[in-house]
Parts: structure tokens; C-alpha cells; sequence
């Protein structure tokens, strides 16, 4: 910083170049000091389930909440997995209740759940008995790892059968009536009529399965509810995304079940360790601090990722660094899944209970009446009526808060603020696992989302810097600033990826010459800085290899995700356009895109994000080029700016493999290329007139 100051006093180098860095310096230093706010009192916890002392009939009641929204972006069969995978966890199966939200108001989805809850009662004995850990059926039957018996070889038949004809039925995008094999079903799928629209439509409640009467086929085991929720939509009521969603599954199961503990779950996150609930009781049920603790959060893990993580959708930093370091102040953030909830903690903070506007939704309520019952019924359907929310305190003091696209970072944020703690639970055996994006251009606008909903959050009456400082303590609300300032990193990812290259290709020092002793402090913050980098990334399990993908990934967003996403908020606010939730397609139907994922071979595609990037892979190849010549021509050259060059050239290696040595789908288009070009060379002739 005393560097910069003293340059705008004494250099002759253009004052915009200075203060551009000195701006990017600033930015920098700020999202160190929300960084180094969690090294503070990093925390790792270790729980033992199996001394869990409860007796099966002492455990609390356990909701489940899974939301969907679209079938053909989340197919079907990938919500049965999850579903059947929470449905058979060991827990005393009458006290589990899994709510399947479907937002996207799907005869097809339904259809897939009344397939699940007829395997279920196959597929909840055959687990329970032979005590499987893999309670995914997709997973359990691709799994080479354990030995196949006679009872295991006929349930996969039963399964490849169920999910031949839930494909079949979404292929052919209709159910047919022949299809439909119990008669209490048929007449809900009458409701799908010419005018139901995924974006206007009535309230739909079924009970699928339900633990009063229903008992497995050995007729050893009770089955857990199941039920279908998708919420009256109408074009004209707003909606509200997954937080509105969220909190019609809170409303209507407070009407029917109304249990203590809440899970909540993405349909692409199964179970993968079917004592996750126990661990979780570990803490909820702790009499020294359950009274303040709002929520217990596992990270979410992934299968089928690359060797190396070629996108760093693994989020290690976001799901493990950091929430490290978070636990040792107010706890970790909620994550938008695998989370369990005390169900207090959605009606005010710990000393200040906010009471719904009914009495049935109160809750600390004992819910006994059968869930079937014509009154309750009827009420869970008022409850998910598109205007019940108007003139309450639902998405502001009550549930989950309204406000950003990150309702997960947002509600997490606006508990800690209530006085909420949470804790952080990682065990051995990852609790969830899920799929990874393919493609890059579903990678970079899954965070482009993020960095708009984050943006909504630091430019609201709740910014982390003001109230959640406030509400929190310094350490606790500089640590949410790590995330909401996420899309700022764009500005010194951009500055430093074109202005010291531009100043390279015209013999202008934006840097200390080696001569200078300014010089050794440049090498030493980068070279620290990347080092401190990597040791946090490997102390924490991660490779080298995953390292490298790692801080390629966070250039790539900076000049992509980040930088429009501050276009699309900068838009939004000025009413010039309005952005929705577009939903991450979860399909991996595309064999060649998997195949060059595999590969790690990076999939673009056609999308004007790259533009950017790819402008800045040409500028810093040419700075290098010219950079190297001058070095040999003259003897000397603007070393920190040609390492900086170097340095991002090493980083582009993919995209210059994409722009000019591939002839695969994944390819840069050359429309792209052109378009990069012409970028360039106004970048450069811009440098020209403002160094000159």
C-alpha cells in the first residue's frame, strides 16, 4: 500500500494504471483479512454414534426435505435414489418422514415416487438385514465391491425393472393410465390438466406411503411416510425460488408430522452413510449445548470426480477449509443441504420465539392425528396455497429468509445473526454424496447465480461488513464477507490478468525493476501467497494436482462467473433486466462430454462468458512473447511483469488447446475466437493511448 501511495506522489506512470492496482491491492488485502478471520480457532470434531444412548423409542421424530424442480434437468430416477436412501436409514423407521417438494409440479416425478415407495418395501428389509452402507440402490448395484447373493441379484432385477419404466414414462413425457397400478393414485393424476403449468398450477399432497398402515413385504419392518408436495403456483404470486419451497414443506409438515429435527437434502445428494441422523443427535441432543444450537452441517462430497478436479466443483475450501474455521466461532454456514435442523431454530432466535400465525404450525406442537386425516389434509393444503405467505412474517422473521438467489448462505447467515450456533460434522464415511457438473459452462453459470445472490445479500440492510459484524463479532462477520464479497474478486483477477501485460507489450513498469529492493517484496507476497495456498489445500487432503485445477478455476471465474455476475446484479438493481434461478442441469447423458471429463479435457462450448477469458489467455501469451524477445534482444526486461505473464500463460495452456488444436464439441467456436480477437486488439490499442 505504501508502495502504491508513494507512486501516485513520485512516478511517472499514468495515475489510472496506479490506482487501478492500488484498488485491486485493496480488494486483495480485504479478502485475506476474511480469510485469516477463520485461522483464528480452527475446530475438527469427532463423534461416536454407536454410544448414542437413546432407546429407539426416544429418538425424535425426523423430517426429510428434498426438493426438485425440474424432471428432465434432475431426471426422476436420481430423486428415488435419494429418497430411498433416507427412507432406509437405520433410525426407527416409524419416526422418519421424507417430504419430496417437487417445484416443477411434475406428473412425471410423482409418478417416479409412487415406483420408489412400492421398491422401498423390498429395498428398507434388504438393507436394514444385511446392513448395507451403500443405500442407494444406483450405487449399491453398480458397486463392484461386495459379493452378490440370490436375494441381492432379484432386488437389482426389481430395481434395472422399476427404473426401465420410470425412464419409459419420462422419455414419452406423460404417465400412461395402464402404467399406474394402485387404485387410490389414479385420480390424483386427473388434476394434470391442459392448464396445469409448471408455472400455475393448484396445490398437490399425496401421501405415497404411510407408517400407520404400511409394513414392509416380510411384514417385519413399519414404513416411513412419504410424502409429494408441489405448492400452488401462479404467475401472478411471487414465488420466491427454493426458500419459498423450503418453507411450504416446513408449513405442511408441521401440519401433518411436525418433528424436532429437520433434514434438509438436494435430489442429487443421496445418503451415503446410513448413521448420519445418530451423529447428528450427537449434537442436537447434547444437554450443554443444545439450547443455542440451531443446526448441524456435514459437507457435501462428490463420486465420479476427476483425477484431479478439473473444475474444482469439490469446493474443498468452501465445504472443508473454511468450515473449519468457522466452527471455532459461531459454527459453519449452512451449505443448501445435508444439514439437520432443530425445527425451533425457523421461529426466532434462542431467547425470542416468533409464533406462526395458526397454532398448528407452532414448533414445539405434538402432532397425533394421522396424517391422512380429511382435517389435516385440508390444511396442508391451505398452507401450500401460492398467497398464504401474503402479510406474515414467513421468508423475513419466520423459516427460511427471502431475499437473495443463496437462500442456504442467506438463512445460515440470518440465524448466527439470531444468536444460533451450528456445528460442523465431517465423518470418515461422507454422510452425502452427489453428482459434479460435466461442462464448464453449467460450472460457471451454477456460480454466476451464486455471485448474484451474494451480491443481493452485501448490498442489503443485512451486509455481513455492517450488521453481521453487529450481530456477530468482528471475527464472525468478517468471516461471512469471505463469501458475500465473493464476485469482487473479479477486479484484481481483471486488472492484473490485462494491465501489467498491456504495459509489458509497450515498455511500461507497473512493477519495481529488479534493481529496486520494492522488488524482493513482490516475489516474497507471491511466492508466500501461493505457497500458504497449497499447504492449507494439502494439509486438508487435497492433491497437488487438485490444487493446481483449483486456483486455475478461481482466474477462470473471475474473468467468467464473477465478472457477470456483477453485470447481471449492477442490471437487475437499475431494472434494465431481471435474473431467475436457472437450475444446474444434473443429466450426464452426454457420453462424449463425460468421456472428456474423464479425460480431463476441458468442455467450453458456445457461451459469451468465456469471451474474457479467452481475451486474456491472447494478451498474456503475446505480453510473454514479446516480454521473452525483449529479454533476449536487450538484455533486460519488466521481470515481475513477465513472470506474471508466464504465470497465467501456464494457466491458459487449456484454452489454447481449445482454441486452436481441437476439433471436439467441447471446443472453443471460432465465433468465440474471433470475437476474443477483436477484443484484444481494442484492449491493445487502448493500453497503447493510456500508456503512452
Amino acid at each position: 500500500m505504501y508502495h502504491h501511495v508513494h507512486s501516485l506522489l513520485t512516478s511517472t506512470t499514468p495515475l489510472i494504471v496506479t490506482c487501478l492496482l492500488l484498488l485491486s491491492d485493496i480488494v486483495l488485502t480485504f479478502m485475506w483479512a476474511t480469510s485469516t478471520s477463520l485461522r483464528f480457532n480452527p475446530v475438527h470434531r469427532t463423534e461416536y454414534p454407536e454410544n448414542y444412548a437413546a432407546k429407539p423409542e426416544d429418538f425424535p421424530k425426523l423430517d426429510v426435505f428434498i426438493c426438485t424442480a425440474d424432471p428432465y434437468k434432475e431426471p426422476p430416477i436420481m430423486v428415488v435414489n435419494t429418497a430411498l436412501s433416507v427412507l432406509a436409514y437405520d433410525y426407527p423407521s416409524e419416526k422418519i418422514s421424507v417430504y419430496v417438494s417437487d417445484d416443477g409440479g411434475s406428473s412425471l416425478t410423482l409418478f417416479a415416487l409412487m415406483e420408489a415407495a412400492k421398491f422401498s418395501k423390498h429395498w428398507l428389509p434388504f438393507c436394514k438385514n444385511n446392513n448395507v452402507q451403500d443405500r442407494s440402490p444406483e450405487v449399491y448395484f453398480s458397486s463392484k465391491s461386495h459379493s452378490w447373493s440370490d436375494e441381492a441379484e432379484k432386488l437389482k432385477l426389481m430395481y434395472e425393472d422399476m427404473k426401465s419404466r420410470v425412464e419409459h414414462v419420462v422419455e414419452s413425457g406423460k404417465v400412461e393410465t395402464a402404467f399406474i397400478t394402485a387404485d387410490e393414485f389414479r385420480g390424483v393424476f386427473d388434476l394434470w390438466t391442459e392448464k396445469f403449468t409448471r408455472h400455475d398450477h393448484p396445490t398437490v399432497i399425496q401421501v405415497l406411503q404411510n407408517s400407520e398402515t404400511d409394513m414392509d413385504d416380510t411384514k417385519t419392518y413399519i414404513m416411513p411416510n412419504l410424502i409429494y408436495v408441489s405448492r400452488e403456483k401462479s404467475k401472478v404470486s411471487p414465488h420466491h425460488f427454493k426458500a419459498g419451497a423450503l418453507n411450504t414443506l416446513l408449513r405442511v409438515s408441521g401440519v401433518m408430522t411436525n418433528s424436532p429435527i429437520i433434514l434438509t437434502l438436494d435430489c442429487d445428494m443421496y445418503s451415503n452413510n446410513p448413521v448420519a441422523p445418530t451423529r447428528a443427535l450427537c449434537y442436537l441432543t447434547d444437554p450443554e449445548i443444545k439450547t443455542s444450537l440451531g443446526f448441524v452441517q456435514f459437507p457435501q462430497k462428490f463420486q465420479g470426480v476427476s483425477k484431479n478436479d478439473i473444475y474444482a466443483c469439490v469446493y474443498k475450501r468452501l465445504f472443508d477449509i473454511n468450515s473449519i474455521g468457522f466452527d471455532g466461532l459461531m459454527g459453519p454456514n449452512h451449505v443448501g443441504t445435508g444439514c439437520f435442523f432443530n425445527r425451533r431454530v425457523f421461529y426466532g432466535g434462542p431467547s425470542n420465539l416468533i409464533l406462526p400465525e395458526i397454532d398448528e404450525l407452532k414448533p414445539d406442537r405434538i402432532a397425533n392425528k394421522p396424517i391422512k386425516a380429511q382435517d389435516v389434509v385440508a390444511l396442508a393444503h391451505n398452507v401450500a396455497g401460492c398467497v398464504y405467505e401474503h402479510k406474515t412474517n414467513w421468508g423475513s422473521k419466520i423459516g427460511f429468509k427471502y431475499g437473495s438467489l443463496v437462500e442456504d448462505y442467506y438463512t445460515g447467515y440470518r440465524l448466527h445473526c439470531e444468536g444460533w450456533r451450528s456445528v460442523f460434522c465431517s465423518p470418515k464415511r461422507a454422510a452425502f454424496c452427489g453428482d459434479v457438473p460435466k461442462g464448464l459452462i453449467d460450472v460457471v453459470s451454477q456460480q454466476k447465480r451464486w455471485a448474484i445472490g451474494l451480491l443481493e445479500v452485501v448490498f442489503s440492510r443485512y451486509c455481513p461488513i455492517t450488521y453481521g459484524v453487529k450481530s456477530m463479532g468482528l471475527l464472525t462477520g468478517v468471516s461471512y464477507c469471505q463469501y458475500a464479497f465473493w464476485a469482487f474478486w473479479a477486479l484484481p483477477i481483471i486488472v492484473y490478468g490485462f494491465l501489467p501485460q498491456l504495459a509489458l507489450l509497450n515498455g511500461v513498469s507497473v512493477f519495481p525493476k529488479s534493481s529496486d529492493p520494492w522488488f524482493w517484496l513482490y516475489i516474497f507476497l507471491f511466492l508466500g501467497a501461493y505457497a500458504h495456498d497449497l499447504l492449507d489445500f494439502v494439509l486438508e487432503g487435497g492433491t497437488y494436482g487438485e490444487w493446481w485445477n483449483d486456483q486455475r478455476m478461481w482466474s477462470i471465474r473471475g474473468f467468467s462467473s464473477f465478472l457477470f455476475g456483477f453485470i447481471e446484479f449492477t442490471l437487475k438493481t437499475l431494472n434494465l433486466s431481471t435474473n431467475g434461478f436457472n437450475l444446474t442441469s444434473k443429466t450426464n447423458d452426454d457420453e462424449e462430454q463425460s468421456k472428456r471429463y474423464e479425460q480431463e479435457i476441458f468442455d467450453f462450448g458456445p457461451s459469451p462468458m468465456f469471451l474474457p477469458m479467452t481475451a486474456a489467455a491472447i494478451v498474456n501469451l503475446l505480453a510473454l512473447v514479446w516480454g521473452l524477445y525483449g529479454l533476449l534482444a536487450w538484455g533486460e526486461g519488466l521481470v515481475l511483469e513477465l513472470m506474471l505473464a508466464s504465470f497465467e500463460v501456464v494457466n491458459c495452456l487449456p484454452i489454447y488447446e481449445a482454441m486452436m488444436l481441437r476439433k471436439d464439441e467441447g471446443k472453443l467456436p471460432k465465433r468465440n475466437c474471433f470475437l476474443a480477437g477483436i477484443l484484444t486488439f481494442v484492449l491493445i490499442v487502448l493500453g497503447y493511448l493510456l500508456l503512452k
